[in-house]
């Protein structure tokens, strides 16, 4: 009897723990001596009975580290300019240089710009030379994870963040950067015990965004969404506010509901219009709407503000469906100059760049390059993307244990089911071929304006199942079953983008969608429709 993957994933999600109100901390781990001065000259204040005066840019800077959460980018920036003046005039604090290394992967991150890469990895480095990670140097050894990160180096994150946290057990500003080396080098169970501990040590919005990302990583959609509702009603300001609507973007387009998704990414720009990776969200949904020629608008600015590769490879499979070739050639060369860009200042795109091979490059060369990234950090989309660039490279029996571990306990990725599906259709798993196709177009029909027909053509080949359930049920000899065509190459120039004629666009209402001035909280929680059967819902209401 087939159980319905949703079902049986969100089932293995625990119930919500219930956090109590956000214990807002001024003192961040990274801003250290500077922020205690900055709260020392408020003391006199404070006793004469008086508020406390307004932060300025820097203090609020340092108040959003603090509090592990986004600072405004004008805000960011004023603390650089703060502490570049402050490390002239002291060459040896090596706290100042660890929260101007922070501050540049902060920035670079923000804005795509690889000079605060280079930046940080030289600020960094002098706190290390000024103050050794041995000798306790934790904001330091905590920023070189960030960066690496940043770089996607997950296995020197992994070792800078456990080196961090083993000086500092009990400081819940560490956990966030080592769940996401654990979870980039496939370490699944290191991050439910870090996961764990984080929930242990820390609360407030941060702690729920991490959470709900880890779940959301699992496949736990109903829980993930839950807990980003209860961090978006916690958000204090435009930027924290910002990213937990993307965020809801995200969740909305993988779950096949572009209007939905549409939504919270126009109300993250509304929030924080230099919230450039919403425009390239906005894209992704205008594609799944039909609405292309908005949809290649909003590409177009996002790659201008913030160009990373996988925008340029969006931009360029969407020109591909729409059969503009010249138009898509150009977005593929930019891809393959930021990649070399990026390559210089330390930058690991062998990901991103292993993808774009399998499917319009050379399938041999994404498989010697996602195999020795699989041999390094064997997370669940290295994976998946090895399987992939084997399954092209005509090595599909190699490739389907790939694909089989990248969706254990994982994601629900219509990508990675649409994969999986055509793998196992060209060794002859026609049963899991079909359910697994199947389940990419149910999970969301919209995931690529490329791999989506081929998707449906692929379910035409097979056909239907035979009624009645299989023939040989007592193991008489039978014909091998007729082989479909040959899975077809995924760039399909003349098809059109998928309509969303079977998602009609809710209204803000009974989407729970943000309104122009709002953005999501507890009474703005999405509808989830894949809610297990049986189960209760939490106390919040999700």
């Amino acid at each position: 009897m087939e159980i319905d993957q949703d079902a049986r994933q969100d089932s293995r999600a625990p119930r919500r723990r219930r956090t109590s109100s956000p214990r807002r901390v001024l003192l961040a781990s990274v801003a250290g001596s500077v922020v205690l001065a900055g709260v020392v000259t408020l003391v006199p204040l404070l006793r004469d009975g008086a508020p406390p005066p307004a932060l300025g840019p820097v203090g609020r800077a340092q108040a959003a580290y603090g509090a592990g959460v986004p600072a405004a980018l004008p805000d960011l920036a004023a603390l650089i300019g703060d502490r570049e003046a402050h490390v002239r005039r002291h060459p040896g604090d090596e706290e100042s240089w660890a929260v101007l290394g922070s501050a540049y992967v902060e920035q670079g991150r923000r804005t795509a710009d690889l000079a605060f890469l280079a930046k940080a990895d030289d600020a960094l480095k002098r706190s290390l030379a000024a103050r050794s990670g041995a000798a306790g140097n934790v904001e330091a050894l905590a920023g070189m994870a960030v960066l690496a990160n940043a770089r996607h180096d997950y296995r020197a994150a992994k070792k800078y963040a456990e080196a961090a946290v083993a000086r500092a057990p009990e400081r819940w500003t560490l956990y966030p950067p080592l769940i996401e080396a654990y979870g980039g080098v496939g370490d699944h169970k290191a991050v439910g015990k870090a996961l764990e501990k984080l929930q242990e040590l820390g609360s407030g919005s941060a702690v729920m965004a991490r959470t709900a990302q880890v779940y959301r990583d699992r496949g736990w959609r109903e829980d993930s969404a839950a807990y980003l509702s209860d961090a978006a009603a916690l958000a204090e300001t435009p930027a924290e506010q910002a990213s937990y609507q993307h965020r809801f973007g995200e969740l909305m387009f993988e779950r096949g509901e572009p209007a939905a998704a549409l939504n919270y990414f126009e109300a993250a720009l509304r929030t924080e219009p230099e919230h450039h990776a919403s425009l390239a969200g906005k894209g992704r949904a205008l594609a799944a709407l039909g609405r292309t020629s908005d949809a290649t608008i909003s590409y177009q600015a996002a790659i201008a503000k913030l160009p990373r590769p996988e925008h340029a490879l969006e931009l360029g499979e969407l020109y591909e469906s729409l059969g503009m070739e010249p138009a898509s050639q150009a977005q593929y060369e930019l891809l393959r100059a930021r990649v070399e860009q990026e390559s210089a200042v330390g930058v690991n795109d062998a990901l991103i760049l292993g993808r774009f091979e399998a499917d319009h490059g050379d399938p041999e060369a994404a498989v010697r390059r996602l195999t020795a990234e699989y041999k390094r950090q064997p997370g669940r989309e290295v994976s998946d993307a090895l399987a992939w660039a084997l399954h092209r490279a005509g090595k599909s029996k190699k490739a389907l244990p790939y694909a089989t571990r990248a969706m254990k306990d994982g994601p629900m990725s219509a990508l990675f089911a649409y994969h999986r599906g055509e793998i196992e259709r060209e060794v002859g798993k026609y049963g899991a071929a079909r359910r697994h196709l199947e389940q990419a177009m149910r999970v969301n029909p919209h995931f690529s304006p490329l791999l989506a027909p081929s998707a449906s053509e692929a379910l035409v080949a097979l056909g239907e199942p035979p009624e009645g359930g299989p023939e040989n049920m007592h193991g008489k000899p039978t014909a091998p079953p007729p082989k479909p065509a040959a899975p077809v190459r995924p760039t399909v120039p003349n098809s059109p983008a998928p309509t969303p004629s079977s998602t009609p666009k809710p209204s803000p209402t009974a989407t729970r969608t943000p309104s122009p001035s709002a953005s999501p909280t507890k009474s703005a929680r999405p509808a989830l429709e894949d809610k297990p059967e049986g189960r209760k819902p939490s106390p919040s209401g999700a």
